[in-house]
């Protein structure tokens, strides 16, 4: 079964991004976002491409635009979040993996909550300055599955945790 995830790092007061950039420096979280994805297909929106900068290396990139006449070499390009989710679908079929993987911006994530089964959230133990926010979401509708706390050293300038947490199932309306 085909499930679509979001991959994100959220400060404590919603941040995820300042200036089309994250604004901190935490190699642990990079690592832990290439170990989540690595051999997954990817979506992401062509800002978070552009801030990137390049499709990333063993994962199919997919880069939802609106501007029909967008290329990059080495990323597969959908004008919606829909036909990027089909595109990553299918894509996941023929790599044998089961999950695809939202990875920004804040836009795209806003649409697909509704939709993702799985949050795999690093929640970033500051609050700091920034101009794009992680959209609210009802936490209650989903069950933390993990917790990993890291501290604050010498590369890592913040503390955070590595959160998974799924969907729960609504109780049936009357």
């Amino acid at each position: 079964m085909f499930e679509l995830a979001i991959v994100v790092a959220v400060a404590e007061n919603g941040v995820i991004g300042k200036g089309n950039a994250l604004p901190w420096r935490l190699p642990g979280d990079l690592r832990y976002f290439k170990e989540l994805t690595m051999g997954h297909p990817i979506i992401m929106g062509r800002k978070t491409y552009d801030s990137i900068g390049r499709p990333l290396p063993g994962r199919v990139n997919i880069v939802v635009t609106g501007n029909t006449a967008w290329r990059a070499e080495g990323a597969l390009v959908a004008p919606d979040l829909e036909q990027a989710i089909e595109l990553a679908r299918k894509n996941a079929v023929a790599l044998g993996v089961k999950r695809a993987m939202l990875v920004g911006g804040a836009t795209l994530y806003s649409q697909a909550l509704p939709q993702c089964g799985r949050l795999y959230i690093t929640e970033v133990h500051a609050e700091v300055g920034g101009n794009v926010y992680f959209p609210p979401f009802d936490r209650a509708l989903w069950r933390e599955v993990s917790r990993r706390r890291c501290e604050a050293d010498g590369a890592n300038a913040h503390a955070h945790s590595f959160t998974v947490l799924e969907r729960q199932l609504l109780p049936a309306m009357k």
